[in-house]
């Protein structure tokens, strides 16, 4: 739940703008004075009026048992107004809860799918992540790697560290050495050794053996073996 919880206080509608402003505000401030019991009224009200931020804030009040008696039925009850409500952060809590079949829901990857694709649809970066590894694990699904590569790098330009590590392996392995190259050479620049050797091999694909000598001798340099057998094998130190 953490990881949408920074999202959970921003006013979505331009309908009746200043007095849900006025009430989000309140009951956020309720929230922050550790008034749980007034945030948890005030949220209350805004929840069963159908606003799917309060929805999503009730079903952390309700996980947490802040204001109220702990109750994850409920909890998980008001995350799910809240996503099918089209709320992408609340989308992307349920579907990975669904996903690994924990905080009070059993493991129904077909459903993880579902609210996964709807929160990575609404640009959810962390939606688009997992997503992109359940295609590419075949996870409830068939295993794609053409949507797993897409998916990867939808999140890897918004910045996300773990789809950036790996975009670049799953290019090379669809063959797309220059666009592999691309973003091997970005999380090289930003100081991941890994990408060394892979670089390396690449650029001997491509037949640049003048940027595969330097790319292997940078991967000998963090203990990486073979890219000696890599040099030897290519004779590159005539390049």
């Amino acid at each position: 739940m953490s990881k949408g919880w920074c999202k959970l206080f921003r006013v979505i509608s331009l309908v009746l703008a200043l007095f849900l402003s006025l009430g989000a505000s309140e009951a956020l401030d309720a929230f922050k004075a550790k008034d749980y019991t007034k945030a948890f009224k005030l949220y209350k009200q805004r929840a069963d009026s159908g606003d799917t931020s309060a929805q999503s804030a009730l079903s952390y009040l309700y996980a947490n048992g802040l204001g109220v008696a702990q109750d994850r039925a409920k909890s998980i009850e008001y995350l799910t107004l809240a996503a099918d409500g089209g709320l992408s952060s609340a989308q992307y809590d349920l579907g990975m809860f669904y996903l690994r079949g924990d905080s009070g829901v059993s493991k129904d990857l077909a459903k993880a799918h579902d609210y996964l694709t709807k929160a990575s649809d609404g640009g959810n970066i962390e939606a688009k992540y997992n997503l992109a590894l359940m295609y590419y694990n075949g996870d409830g699904v068939n295993p794609d790697i053409n949507k797993a590569a897409t998916l990867l790098e939808e999140a890897a330009k918004l910045n996300h560290p773990l789809a950036k590590a790996n975009i670049g392996k799953i290019l090379a392995q669809q063959l797309k050495f220059e666009d592999a190259i691309k973003w091997l050479e970005i999380n090289a620049s930003e100081g991941d050794s890994s990408s060394y050797f892979p670089l390396a091999q690449l650029y001997i694909e491509l037949e640049d053996f003048k940027s595969a000598k330097k790319w292997a001798y940078k991967a000998l340099e963090t203990k990486e073996q073979e890219a000696r057998l890599l040099i030897k094998e290519h004779n590159l130190d005539s390049y």
